[in-house]
């Protein structure tokens, strides 16, 4: 598995997974960067990704849904706040309902990615800040973590093929 470290900050708020690749920086890029390769890993295994819309770039929103076993459908919203490739983004994350309009009372957090050349390859350090400790532990308690985690192991392969 590529998932080399997880931290979890009750202080600062904060989720933080750490995970390393042999590839260039460039092509961890492109995982974020193209909605199709983005699919293949964003959300375990069992939850396949769909990106509806995808407008990368600062300013720039995305509407998803993942389809879990059963069918269900889990709809989320990004809306990028910064995109510095090949090195960095951020993006503000939610729920949707099935409208896909943001779920209010679920709140929002804000992720920012870091890829960095590591000499051998690459390692991507994936940031969550949540707004309040109870967000926070509602989402960890949810699966977050794990969801993450198995999600950004499925990233070898993309890279692979």
């Amino acid at each position: 598995m590529t998932v080399t470290n997880t931290t979890k900050s009750t202080e600062n708020l904060s989720l933080r997974i750490t995970a390393e690749f042999s590839a260039a920086v460039e092509r961890v890029w492109q995982i974020w960067e193209d909605p199709r390769q983005l699919e293949r890993w964003w959300g375990p295994p069992t939850w396949p990704a769909t990106f509806e819309r995808y407008e990368f770039h600062p300013g720039g929103k995305a509407d998803y849904f993942m389809t879990g076993p059963d069918g269900t459908k889990a709809r989320g919203w990004w809306k990028f706040t910064a995109v510095a490739g090949p090195s960095s983004l951020e993006l503000d994350d939610g729920f949707a309902d099935e409208h896909g309009s943001p779920v209010i009372e679920m709140g929002s957090a804000h992720m920012a990615v870091a890829i960095d050349n590591t000499g051998g390859g690459t390692r991507m350090s994936v940031t969550t800040t949540f707004e309040s400790t109870e967000q926070m532990e509602k989402m960890l308690a949810m699966g977050m973590e794990e969801g993450i985690s198995q999600a950004m192991g499925q990233i070898d392969a993309i890279l692979a093929g």
